[in-house]
């Protein structure tokens, strides 16, 4: 299970007070003109009193309010690890940092665009203490957000008015590529996993074991004697010589018009990363200027947080192929650039294959005719299998091409 990361956003650094006049203050403010007024015109005292009484309501009002959100402290705290359009847990912790007088009737506001967007309502916040509700908040898109703008609110005492006060908390949080699959691109996962199951058994040549078979397992390593004798399949498990390498190929090489299926491959290359890590397989990914392979040299949130920042970079050219055996899937406008450099066999996803998801047309079903080759030409088994979200991090390092 994944440890829970958080990042403590510091104290309010400057607030700044506003009023919004309720429908019930303005009429009791017209009253109070009215009484005024009849006081004037009629030398009441009566009405003079009753006019007194009423201003000093309002002063009082105003007072007990600004008091009300005096001396009040916030903090709030988010994961670590945040993707785009997937609901987090974030906490609030608001202070009383008052003697002696609580807080009443404490409503706290995000500002657009914050991800924080349902008020809290604090009944009463007692003096010299601190209470804490955990909301939900949603980042609509990868990158770099500011988190700075709340405001506390109350209408306490009397609802005449609404006085707010503006906390600024000026801290940038990094949220990740979505994690979620875009319809279609499910299928290809699904089939890049069912390549590593089928790479994962039966390779190298020492005996390992002799274990149940389990469904859509080839049928070639059915050991036949072992199952006459046990009244069940029995399947040979050699030992492997390496892990399998599965190989991520973004092209940052995209024009305007590529933009939006570009976002959608980002999204597409971390999510396939993100599944294939658990399933004892190597990943090298790779850009035009970033280099990583995981684990060796880190793990999948140092590609996260580069994937969460990654810009397009027109005319950088491609990429050229690797002398590693690996399963390539490769992310490019332009099949034809690639080819050129020597991908052949490559499982490449252009716009054609994976179509952007925010443009409103529903992308391809890309994996349908999945029919991935060795360099060498040879066809290999295709066993469908599930992914898991890998749940641990290690130390990351990140190694740029020369």
């Amino acid at each position: 299970m994944a440890r829970a990361y958080w990042l403590r956003i510091p104290r309010e650094l400057h607030s700044r007070v506003g009023y919004r006049i309720t429908r019930a203050g303005l009429l009791f403010v017209l009253t109070t003109l009215l009484v005024g007024l009849a006081a004037f015109f009629s030398a009441n005292n009566l009405l003079f009193l009753l006019l007194a009484a009423m201003l000093a309501t309002l002063l009082i009002s105003g007072f007990v309010s600004r008091l009300s959100l005096a001396g009040l402290e916030l903090e709030f705290e988010l994961p670590e690890h945040i993707p785009a359009r997937r609901p987090v847990a974030a906490r609030i912790r608001v202070s009383n940092s008052k003697w002696l007088l609580p807080s009443f009737s404490i409503r706290l506001i995000g500002i657009p665009p914050s991800a924080f967007a349902s008020p809290i309502y604090f009944p009463i916040i007692p003096a010299k203490s601190r209470l804490e509700e955990t909301v939900t908040v949603v980042f609509g898109r990868r990158g770099r957000h500011r988190e700075e703008s709340f405001q506390f609110a109350t209408r306490f005492p009397f609802g005449f008015s609404e006085r707010r006060v503006l906390v600024s908390l000026p801290r940038e949080v990094l949220v990740y590529p979505a994690l979620d699959p875009v319809p279609g691109f499910d299928e290809i996962v699904g089939q890049v996993q069912g390549e590593l199951e089928a790479r994962q058994r039966g390779r190298g040549h020492d005996f390992y074991r002799i274990r149940p078979y389990e469904p859509l397992e080839s049928a070639r390593h059915v050991d036949w004697k072992a199952t006459a004798h046990t009244g069940e399949l029995q399947v040979r498990e050699f030992a492997r010589e390496t892990e399998p390498l599965v190989e991520i190929v973004l092209d940052l090489d995209v024009g305007p018009r590529e933009h939006a299926w570009l976002e959608t491959a980002i999204e597409c290359s971390a999510y396939l990363a993100w599944r294939v890590l658990l399933r004892e397989a190597r990943v090298h990914f790779r850009t035009q200027e970033f280099d990583l392979a995981v684990p060796a040299e880190g793990d999948v949130y140092t590609i996260l947080k580069y994937l969460a920042l990654v810009e397009p970079r027109p005319g950088c050219g491609a990429i050229e192929p690797s002398d590693e055996e690996s399963f390539p899937v490769v992310f490019t406008p332009s099949r034809a650039r690639f080819d050129e450099a020597g991908w052949h066999g490559a499982l490449v996803l252009t716009p054609e294959r994976l179509a952007p998801t925010r443009s409103g047309a529903e992308p391809a079903r890309a994996g349908a005719n999945f029919d991935h080759r060795d360099r060498d030409g040879r066809s290999r088994d295709r066993v469908p299998g599930d992914g898991a979200d890998p749940g641990a991090d290690s130390a990351a390092r990140r190694r740029e091409p020369g």
